[in-house]
């Protein structure tokens, strides 16, 4: 037999190290997973919960290409295409739409975004450990208010007749205004309410990072005679500023995405042209009128909107700044 005969016929120890090294892998992962199987545990149950309730539902997305039929069912139904997203596109609503939804996005992520920055900076300043727990608990109480409450005291104290505000308007002779009446003052009052219902608990996450910052950092500020404002300016801001990018990236992805019920709540015939959006116009057009197919026409184009924003701002941030979500 020749020595290349003979060297054939054994077997390549690179490829059995190989093989080994992997089985060495997979068992030290299998001690790893039984040794801690409790944090495994924890970690599975909203892992089936994710897949079940946000991964699985996204095989339906295919009803938007197609005139879905309950007694069809999906696979029965008839393909039509973009039928459905010509049909929003098309729609004389559309510009109404678009304009609203973007007005009070963008107005809202302006003022929901900054005021609890401002408000967590002004709490990281209090120096009275029981007024500062008291302040802290005033503005964390709105946020677990529902939000069908929250519009009946918004109603309530924007009364025409008996409401607060008018009340207090009419001891200085001023005439009551039927505020929810009136287009031009809708989105103000569901972004100011807004504002009162979750800045409070938005603060939480800033107040985390403030603590988080040296405290060397404040000593030298004092050293180098940096008063309160120079402190936050320089100090604060700088330290937070990383959480402050990403969760901005992260408004910013759901910026077409606006919760439907408050809005709803809150409309009526004086101010639909102004408090009609996507969401709303969708609820009504495709979920009470059974159109399965244009709802979800418009589900995808919001999902698409958002997936590009997000995935633009991240880049923008990343090339600007060392902070971004990858």
């Amino acid at each position: 037999m020749s020595t290349k005969t003979a060297m054939s016929n054994q077997p390549n120890s690179k490829s059995i190290n190989g093989k080994n090294l992997v089985l060495l892998n997979k068992s030290a992962t299998l001690k790893k997973i039984k040794k801690h199987w409790q944090l495994h545990l924890l970690i599975f149950i909203p892992l089936v919960f994710l897949i079940t309730f946000k991964y699985v539902p996204m095989a339906g997305v295919v009803i938007a290409f197609k005139d879905y039929s309950v007694v069809k069912g999906i696979a029965g139904s008839d393909w039509v295409g973009l039928k459905y997203f010509e049909y929003f596109f098309n729609s004389p609503n559309f510009a109404l739409l678009i304009k609203n939804t973007l007005g009070l996005s963008i107005y809202g992520l302006i003022v929901g975004f900054i005021c609890p920055i401002i408000l967590a900076l002004a709490l990281n300043e209090v120096q009275n450990a029981r007024f500062k727990k008291f302040a802290q608990t005033l503005t964390y109480a709105p946020y677990f208010i529902s939000t069908v409450i929250m519009v009946s005291i918004i109603i309530l104290f924007l009364s025409p007749s008996a409401g607060l505000l008018n009340n207090i308007l009419g001891l200085f002779g001023i005439e009551a205004n039927n505020f929810l009446g009136n287009p031009s003052y809708f989105k103000s009052i569901y972004v100011w309410s807004d504002v009162w219902q979750n800045a409070g608990y938005a603060t939480i996450i800033y107040l985390a990072a403030l603590a988080g910052v040296d405290t060397q950092l404040y000593e030298a500020a004092k050293v180098d005679g940096a008063n309160r404002l120079q402190k936050i300016i320089n100090v604060d801001i700088p330290g937070i500023l990383p959480i402050i990018i990403v969760l901005l990236i992260l408004n910013i992805g759901t910026i077409m995405s606006l919760g439907f019920e408050k809005i709803y709540l809150l409309q009526n015939p004086l101010n639909i042209n102004s408090s009609e959006v996507i969401s709303t116009y969708v609820y009504k057009i495709g979920l009470l009128g059974a159109n399965f197919s244009f709802a979800s026409a418009v589900g995808l184009f919001n999902s698409i909107v958002n997936f590009i924003l997000i995935i633009s701002a991240n880049t923008i941030s990343k090339k600007f700044s060392s902070s971004s979500l990858w």
